[in-house]
C-alpha cells in the first residue's frame, strides 16, 4: 500500500464543456417523470425518480472517532463527537413494485445533523445537515452526462426489456452500447455495458443490515480525494436474525426484515474512507472502475449506531417520503468530484417537484428527534 495520497486540486476533474446543456435535458427527464409518477406508479402521489420504494426510515447516531490518522481526519471527520442522524433504506429502482420485481439493488441515504459550515446545495446553503447517498455496489453504470441521459431512460423502461426474455436483454444491452443507435462507434458505451452486466450479476439479495454501501463516485476529502462506504460492524453482524432472504415469499421482504431486526436489538455500521493513491488505477472521472483496496484500504473514521427501535406503521414511510437526500448537501471540504457526481446535483430539482406535488415542506429538518421523536 502506498502512503502517498493524491492531493486534491480542481484539475483532477474532467467536465464536458456542454454539461449545462446536458443537465437541462436530464432535469427535464426527471421532472417529467416526477410529474407523471402519481399516475404511472399508481399511488396518486409523486414518487422519487430514483430509490422509489422505501424500506424504512431509521433513527441513528453518527460517532466521529478520535485518534484517526491525520490524512483521514479531514473536514467533518477532524472533530470527534456524536451527531444525530436519519437513515433511509430503499430500493435503487426507479419504480414501485414487489421486492422480487425490483431486485437486490439497495440504497442507504444518511442525513447527519449539526454539521457546521455552508452547504453546496444552492437553495439551502445554511442548512446544518450533511447527506451521504450510498448504494450496495462500488461502481456506477455511467461515466458521462451524455451516456447518463440515455442510460437512465433505458433503465426507466428496463422492465419492458426484461419481460421479453433473452431477446429483450440483448436489445437492452445493444441500446445501451449504441445510445439507441445515436452514438458514433467511437462513442459506444462499452464500459457502461460491462458495468451493467457486473451490477446485474454480482449484486446479491442480502439483509440490509448485512450489506455494504458505497458512494460509487469520488469526493474531495479535505486535502485529498476519497470514496466513502458504510460496512456492517463485525460484532453486530454476528447477531443478525435473518441471514438469508427469499424475495419470492411475499411482496415485501426487505422492510419487514429491517423492522424485525431493529425491534430485536441495536446495530452498528463502520463509516469508512478510502483515499486515492493513483489517479490512473483509481480514477475520479470513470465511475465504472472499482478502486482497488490493495492500493488503498478503507479506514474507519466513524461509527453509525442504529438503536433498537420500532419502524413499523405507515407514518414511518410518510416521514421518510417528506425528506430529500442529496450528494451535494455537504461542505466544500467534501465536494463531489467528476462529471457524473455533478450530474447528480440535479436530484434537488426532482425532489422539489415531488415535494410540491405532495404538499410537503421544502426545508430541511433541524434534528432527528423532530422527525422521529
Amino acid at each position: 500500500m502506498s502512503s502517498e495520497f493524491v492531493r486534491y486540486t480542481p484539475e483532477v476533474e474532467t467536465i464536458d464543456p456542454h454539461l449545462d446543456e446536458l443537465l437541462a435535458q436530464i432535469i427535464d427527464f426527471w421532472e417529467k417523470k416526477g410529474r407523471e409518477s402519481p399516475s404511472t406508479e399508481g399511488t396518486g402521489r409523486a414518487v422519487r425518480g430514483a430509490h422509489a420504494k422505501s424500506f424504512g426510515l431509521v433513527k441513528a447516531e453518527v460517532e466521529i472517532l478520535a485518534d484517526v490518522p491525520a490524512a483521514y481526519a479531514q473536514g467533518i471527520y477532524a472533530k470527534p463527537g456524536r451527531h444525530g442522524a436519519l437513515i433511509r433504506f430503499s430500493s435503487t429502482s426507479t419504480h414501485l413494485g414487489t421486492d422480487a420485481q425490483l431486485g437486490p439493488g439497495l440504497g442507504f441515504a444518511i442525513k447527519i445533523f449539526d454539521i457546521d459550515g455552508p452547504k453546496l446545495v444552492e437553495d439551502e446553503p445554511d442548512s446544518t445537515t450533511f447527506d451521504l447517498v450510498l448504494k450496495n455496489n462500488p461502481i456506477f453504470i455511467s461515466n458521462t452526462a451524455k451516456h447518463y441521459l440515455f442510460i437512465e431512460d433505458i433503465a426507466n423502461n428496463a422492465q419492458d426489456y426484461v419481460t421479453r426474455g433473452k431477446a429483450g436483454l440483448h436489445e437492452l444491452l445493444a441500446d445501451v452500447l449504441t445510445g439507441k443507435g445515436q452514438l458514433q462507434q467511437q462513442e459506444w458505451a462499452w464500459d457502461e455495458v460491462f458495468a451493467i452486466v457486473r451490477v446485474a450479476t454480482q449484486t446479491h439479495v442480502r439483509n440490509p443490515l448485512l450489506t455494504t454501501f458505497w458512494s460509487m463516485g469520488a469526493v474531495r476529502h479535505g486535502d485529498y480525494i476519497a470514496k466513502i462506504r458504510v460496512a456492517p460492524a463485525a460484532e453486530s453482524a454476528t447477531h443478525v436474525i435473518h441471514r438469508e432472504l427469499d424475495l419470492t415469499i411475499g411482496p415485501d421482504v426487505f422492510y419487514p426484515t429491517l423492522a424485525d431486526e431493529l425491534q430485536a436489538r441495536p446495530f452498528d455500521f463502520d463509516l469508512q474512507v478510502q483515499l486515492c493513491t493513483d489517479l490512473a488505477a483509481m480514477p475520479v472521472n470513470v465511475l465504472t472502475v472499482e478502486w482497488p483496496e490493495k492500493l488503498s484500504p478503507f479506514v474507519t473514521v466513524g461509527r453509525v449506531h442504529l438503536p433498537r427501535q420500532d419502524i413499523s406503521g405507515p407514518e414511518n414511510f410518510e416521514k421518510g417520503d417528506a425528506l430529500a437526500f442529496n450528494q451535494w448537501r455537504v461542505t466544500s471540504a467534501h465536494r463531489p468530484l467528476g462529471e457524473i457526481m455533478n450530474v447528480r446535483r440535479i436530484y434537488a430539482a426532482s425532489a422539489k417537484v415531488r415535494r410540491t406535488l405532495n404538499h410537503q415542506p421544502q426545508t430541511e429538518p433541524t434534528s432527528a428527534d423532530s422527525v422521529l421523536p
